[in-house]
């Protein structure tokens, strides 16, 4: 029985299996998904259903500072994995620490808003629908940014070590991949709340 030998064209990459690691975030961010897809069609559909005030007009501001920046730590995290590719550590520590830096402000923002409509608008969890529908959604979304700062910081720490090698690259990767979803996660609750919901 003879074998052909198989080649591979060089203009085309040879495939391979994603990681255990990717595959295993992917389905956290697939199950989460399902989750946060819960909360926004329980929002959208209590929208403007509230017997009694406040409503959303009379007490939200839009957070545009916060919003861009948890957006911008995309950007800080990818730069610190572009960094960690290319061997330079302290970049990545240095990238890496900004991340946790923008989201540290945007979770401290959602704090300060959250103290704002609480003690000097009056909503809470059981003010109305409105005021249900909208820490449960936010809520979900700050606990999910919690996780992944604490994630971050996990990291961080590893990288202040100096323990965190060229080698450790993919597994930074997936952890972004979390901090990713958290992103645009919080593009469809912003869109849903502060636009739609208005």
């Amino acid at each position: 029985m003879s074998t052909v030998p198989m080649t591979v064209n060089a203009d085309h990459a040879e495939w391979r299996l994603p990681s255990k690691g990717t595959v295993g975030m992917l389905s956290l961010i697939l199950a989460e998904s399902a989750i946060f897809a819960i909360f926004v069609v329980a929002y959208i559909y209590y929208i403007g259903k509230s017997l009694s005030g406040p409503t959303p007009r009379q007490v939200l501001d839009v957070p545009i500072f916060n919003s861009i920046c948890l957006l911008s730590s995309s950007l800080t995290i990818h730069f610190a994995l572009d960094a960690l590719r290319k061997g330079s550590t302290r970049a990545f520590t240095l990238w890496w620490a900004a991340t946790l830096a923008l989201g540290t402000e945007f979770l401290v923002g959602t704090g300060r808003e959250w103290y704002r409509l609480i003690y000097e608008s009056g909503l809470t969890i059981h003010t109305n629908l409105f005021g249900t529908t909208y820490y449960s959604l936010v809520g979900l979304h700050a606990f999910h940014v919690t996780a992944g700062l604490v994630g971050l910081a996990i990291v961080l720490v590893i990288a202040l070590t100096s323990k965190i090698k060229q080698e450790h690259t993919e597994r930074c990767e997936v952890f972004s991949l979390y901090w990713h979803f958290v992103d645009v996660v919080w593009v469809v609750v912003f869109t849903v709340v502060y636009i739609v919901g208005r």
